[in-house]
């Protein structure tokens, strides 16, 4: 009996206190943002919180405010570039590495995923480096070059996954049926992974538009990225036109995660 009652105790205290860490957990990272969309409505001049009052006219000044819809022109031109070429060279390291059962593919693999853990502060300082060392001067190309080498390995993840949930003998059939390799992979290898590469595309786009360590070395001085200058109008005052883009982000990030989980499973594919 007393062996029972002490169970119980210890299981409710372990339940009780995880519940009560994801709780802490949630609240300190559901919090700010909260707090940045509550300002945003403010009928102030500064950010306050809480608001003295509520209103639209800093979601009205956002669109007249000329420098951050072209910092934002420039860094959704530049996620779109890194995300096309991250999804090119993903898929192929990931159909090189899946399929491979050699030395160098582990190592492949390995290099591949290693911006992962490299922080993007030392690597977009040793990437201003290597382009200074080989004359190139640092432009949007650079820009998108950086983005793609810390973009890579979230599609090269998603679609090794994709790869290994895959059935071989499905193609195993069509190699026995005659296709030929292109046909395989355009007809039956390329719509059974196409959710992780989406997955990963995704992932992809939207590290490459928040990016600030890489854009901050390797962006020349026309080209305003949309992060460095809400960092930069903070910096200088405390514009609530900032809070308004911040909330108008959050906004369209959640609404790209929903399509994106409906069509792709992405919660799924980043477990994986």
């Amino acid at each position: 009996m007393r062996t029972s009652l002490r169970r119980d105790v210890d299981w409710f205290s372990f339940h009780g206190a995880v519940l009560l860490l994801a709780g802490l957990c949630l609240v300190l990272l559901a919090a700010p943002t909260a707090i940045v969309v509550v300002v945003s409505f403010t009928s102030g001049f500064s950010l306050r919180f809480p608001p003295p009052g509520y209103g639209l006219r800093w979601y009205a000044a956002l669109a007249e405010a000329e420098q951050l819809r072209a910092a934002a022109w420039n860094s959704l031109v530049v996620a779109g570039w890194t995300t096309l070429l991250s999804v090119v060279l993903g898929t192929a390291a990931a159909l090189a590495i899946a399929r491979s059962r050699r030395l160098s593919a582990r190592l492949l693999d390995s290099l591949f995923l290693s911006p992962l853990v490299l922080p993007a502060l030392a690597f977009g300082l040793a990437a201003l480096m290597l382009f200074s060392l080989a004359g190139i001067p640092v432009s949007p190309l650079t820009l998108v070059l950086g983005h793609t080498v810390v973009c890579v390995p979230y599609v090269v993840r998603t679609t090794v996954a994709a790869l290994s949930q895959m059935d071989p003998v499905l193609l195993e059939s069509s190699t026995s049926l005659g296709a030929s390799r292109l046909y395989t992979f355009r007809r039956v290898t390329l719509p059974l992974i196409r959710p992780g590469i989406l997955a990963g595309g995704f992932i992809a786009f939207m590290a490459s538009f928040d990016n600030v360590p890489v854009s901050l070395f390797l962006r020349d001085a026309a080209t305003d990225m949309l992060p460095i200058r809400m960092w930069q109008d903070l910096e200088g005052r405390l514009d609530v036109t900032v809070a308004a883009a911040s909330s108008v982000l959050i906004l369209v990030t959640v609404l790209l995660a929903a399509v994106m989980e409906r069509a792709a499973g992405l919660s799924r594919r980043m477990a994986a």
